[in-house]
């Protein structure tokens, strides 16, 4: 077990290994294959990360063409449409406003993966100009959007399918199928992780003039007004408030909505966090590099931590969920899962009280952020929701629990949610922490 898990962590970057193919592999997989008649249309709103990570497994459906891209940043822009080319042997439409891409009548369905400030809204339009959406975790950045979101998808009756694609993974469902088998006893307690070493500080730089070609207005969008600063730009957007929620919603959507599913929990009671910049006190980021947070359901607490710099998380995992019961602990991460069982002695004689298994591998070749797009487009061929790995409700239980841990960081004190009316119990300031804050003339979607 030692050595499987050493193993883990030295190769932890090859955990997407497979997910994206060469340029003339995806070509070859999608050649003559298809009529034009049955193409789908896709076109993407944020181009420059898990927008190009999610449109590469996309066109190795051969049903699908890219036909429109959307950024604020042009040289973005230039760079992908000529991928995207070489992809498909045909050059997709460019926009800087993704509301003329929406305009696009033949447009079937749009990638949504723009910092989490601008989901909600361009979530809302993207309905309502008639298209399904593939929408980037988290849903949005607060729980209030993450209300409106629900509403908008129950009134426009489009597809939608949330980036959360270890629902995805068969190995998650193998391991869900084991922890529902009862093997394991009572289940008291689940621990959900993300030690990320590969992040380092986050230099202090000073503010400066956006890049040529960058639409700076339209990149903040409804957040707050302020001078361009290369830190809160592309990527680390993810550390500073005003965009995002820091890696408790970042990685912790992805495991929290594993831990909710598999216990059948959807809201907690109650909800306190301990933590802060406490392994770069001096660099630029905003939300917290080391977090614990407690979440208390109906018959079981849920541990959330993650820490940046560090790799040796809990069960030498860098990431993961551990469902701990009185017979033994199931931890399964995105490299599979095993059993460790709790000893008894019987007679004098120690022994397992549940079988042992260890390294109940992930199929080898695997990729399930593949696996969930093609989901998703089955869905819209069928135009059947129910059969979509993770929907947009999905998506909101996640995001919403995540954004309470929030929630109790920032008023630092144990906070109560009233399930029923959708709050915090007698608590003003975390009740303003649920609204959007929208700013620049931008209004919050009214569905």
């Amino acid at each position: 077990m030692k050595n499987s898990r050493r193993k883990f962590i030295l190769h932890s970057s090859a955990a997407f290994a497979g997910a994206t193919l060469l340029p003339l592999e995806i070509l070859a997989m999608r050649k003559g294959r298809v009529s034009a008649n049955d193409k789908i249309h896709v076109g993407v709103i944020g181009c420059k990360g898990m927008g190009w990570s999610n449109l590469q497994q996309h066109l190795k459906i051969p049903q699908i063409e890219c036909i429109a891209l959307a950024d604020v940043d042009q040289s973005v822009l230039d760079e992908r449409a000529a991928q995207v080319e070489t992809l498909q042997d045909k050059r997709p439409q460019l926009f800087k406003d993704y509301r003329k891409m929406l305009e696009l009548k033949e447009l079937d369905y749009v990638i949504i993966a723009t910092p989490d400030h601008w989901h909600c809204l361009q979530f809302c339009d993207a309905l309502s100009a008639g298209k399904h959406v593939y929408q980037e975790k988290p849903i949005a950045n607060s729980i209030e959007e993450c209300n409106v979101m629900l509403r908008a998808a129950k009134r426009y009756g489009k597809m939608v399918q949330i980036g959360q694609w270890q629902r995805s993974g068969s190995h998650y469902e193998q391991a869900i199928k084991y922890l529902h088998s009862g093997k394991l006893g009572n289940v008291r307690l689940v621990k959900v992780w993300a030690y990320q070493g590969w992040m380092k500080p986050v230099p202090v730089v000073p503010d400066g003039k956006a890049p040529e070609g960058v639409d700076y207005d339209m990149w903040l969008g409804p957040a707050p007004k302020r001078a361009f600063n290369q830190n809160r730009f592309h990527f680390n957007f993810r550390w500073f408030w005003d965009y995002a929620g820091g890696l408790m919603t970042d990685w912790g959507v992805h495991e929290i909505d594993i831990a909710l599913y598999a216990m059948g929990a959807t809201a907690p009671k109650s909800v306190m966090a301990s933590g802060g910049r406490l392994a770069y006190p001096d660099d630029a980021s905003e939300t917290p590099d080391t977090l614990q947070t407690v979440f208390e359901y109906e018959n079981f607490n849920m541990l959330w931590e993650h820490a940046t710099g560090i790799d040796l998380g809990n069960y030498g995992k860098t990431e993961g969920i551990a469902f701990i019961g009185n017979n033994g602990t199931l931890v399964v991460n995105r490299q599979g899962w095993e059993v460790t069982p709790e000893t008894e002695s019987k007679d004098g004689i120690r022994m397992y009280k549940i079988e042992d298994l260890p390294d109940q591998n992930r199929p080898g070749q695997a990729n399930y952020v593949y696996d969930h797009a093609v989901n998703f487009v089955e869905a819209m061929r069928k135009n059947d929701a129910s059969i979509l790995k993770c929907g947009i409700e999905t998506g909101a239980i996640a995001a919403i629990n995540a954004h309470m841990g929030n929630v109790a960081f920032k008023t630092g004190r144990k906070v109560y949610w009233d399930a029923a009316n959708g709050n915090f119990k007698n608590d003003e300031e975390a009740n303003r922490l649920i609204k959007a804050k929208y700013q620049n003339g931008w209004k919050l979607p009214e569905v």
